[in-house]
């Protein structure tokens, strides 16, 4: 049995049976059967489905949205919000996927010639437990316009959030199959990615999952596309508006409690406004509200599992021992821990060269902009960052010598339908959403006539 537990109560929500082999396999025989079907329907026939789909996100978001708090914590106020984008993203690709995967002529020595977009098959997406809905139907989305069609391993601590996402397209009208949700642990993924009904793969998770799914898909010479963690920059300028910056960031690391891969986790601040900016930004983060994530005004919920916040303990108390200084937090009862801010954070700090997955920050500071570059390019990770400045001459300037997948003036890193979103370096490969997302799963064809 996989059990969904309430992070916030400690107690016992849903039992779920796993899958068995024999289910895992009429799933996939299922899958196999409708991708058939499903590729031969025209745009417009999927597009009238995943307008469906963002009608009945909207209609139902309270339902989904207590779902997803239940389960890993998530205050509901944010949940709600979650699954509105979430239909979003189906609006997005219901209306834009055609014209994106539309054949592209190129002119050659031949009487005609073009690029085809074709889908792939059987996808399928292992994907985590801190955005449940969002981070599914961001793959779902473009995945099933393209033509594919899609099986889900969700993280086990959010089977319920899997469940109610597969009922969203069933109750949307597509077909039997064209997507399906697995209830199985992490064991039994390596058997399913190499099954040869299973066509590509996508994985959002920690680098550990990366490695292995991507050696997995590698042997078998699969398609896949990996978004890992990340320990993004916030990196304020002394130029920078600093009532507006503040604010920013303390959204930018402290918004779902902290547990976002494209959260701001490291604070780089120019010297010589340090002081006044660390001030109001710790002011700022005590006035958080925690409590209760079912509450309508609560910013600051549990994290999804107590083991969680015993590893950001740790993060936070070894980078203590080594000189950094407590402003605010650092306390943690069971499965919550304080909105946390940490001062003279050097980069052979935790909290500086891991990923902290949680409300927890540490500031460090600089004195040029060559130091804030070699400062944000230091990490092992390389998912997004965000620059602080009223010179968008400086922005566009330092922009180029930044490694990172993504880069934010005067904004925190948010993914957006229109835009691709993945990172370099041990964040992964691969793009999602947009024009790039959608054309990851599919046969980018080459067709001559002569």
């Amino acid at each position: 049995m996989i059990f969904s537990k309430n992070p916030f109560t400690g107690e016992t929500i849903e039992e779920h049976r796993e899958s068995s082999s024999e289910d895992i396999d009429k799933a996939l025989e299922k899958a196999s059967a409708v991708f058939f079907e499903w590729k031969s329907t025209s745009f417009s026939f999927r597009s009238k489905l995943m307008l469906k789909a963002a009608e009945e996100l909207r209609k139902n978001k309270q339902e989904y949205a207590e779902g997803i708090t239940q389960e890993m914590g998530k205050p509901i106020k944010q949940s709600i919000a979650e699954v509105e984008k979430c239909a979003w993203v189906c609006e997005y690709y219901a209306e834009n996927a055609e014209q994106q995967l539309a054949p592209e002529e190129v002119e050659t020595d031949a009487t005609k010639s073009y690029v085809n977009y074709a889908p792939l098959g059987v996808v399928l997406a292992i994907m985590p437990w801190n955005y449940p809905f969002w981070q599914v139907l961001r793959f779902a989305a473009p995945a099933l316009m393209a033509g594919n069609v899609g099986v889900l391993k969700h993280a086990s601590n959010v089977m319920r959030c899997g469940k109610n996402i597969e009922k969203v397209f069933i109750r949307a009208g597509f077909p039997e199959g064209c997507f399906q949700n697995l209830v199985i642990g992490s064991k039994k993924v390596d058997d399913v990615l190499q099954d040869k009904r299973i066509r590509a793969v996508t994985l959002t998770g920690s680098e550990g999952a990366g490695r292995a799914v991507g050696a997995t898909a590698g042997k078998h010479i699969k398609k896949s596309v990996l978004e890992l963690g990340g320990s993004n920059a916030l990196v304020v300028f002394d130029d920078a508006n600093l009532e507006e910056t503040v604010k920013t960031c303390v959204q930018a690391r402290f918004q779902n409690t902290g547990q976002s891969c494209i959260a701001g986790k490291r604070l780089l601040v120019q010297e010589n406004i340090a002081e006044k900016f660390t001030n109001l930004f710790v002011e700022q983060v005590k006035e958080l509200k925690s409590g209760d994530p079912m509450e309508e005004d609560t910013f600051i919920g549990v994290q999804a599992r107590e083991d969680l916040a015993k590893d950001l303990e740790k993060q936070v108390n070894d980078s203590v021992e080594m000189g950094a200084v407590l402003l605010t937090g650092g306390e943690r009862k069971k499965a919550f821990y304080a909105p946390t801010v940490l001062k003279n954070v050097t980069p052979q700090m935790p909290v500086f060269n891991e990923e902290t997955f949680g409300p927890a920050i540490g500031i460090t500071t600089f004195t040029s902009e060559v130091e804030a570059i070699d400062l944000i390019n230091s990490s092992q990770f390389g998912l997004g960052v965000s620059l602080f400045t009223a010179s968008k001459e400086k922005a566009q300037k330092l922009i180029p010598q930044i490694e990172d997948g993504a880069v934010f003036v005067n904004e925190l890193v948010k993914s957006d339908p229109r835009l691709p979103f993945g990172g370099t370096k041990n964040s992964g490969y691969g793009r999602e959403l947009s024009k790039f997302g959608i054309r990851e799963f599919v046969n980018i064809q080459t067709v001559y006539f002569k």
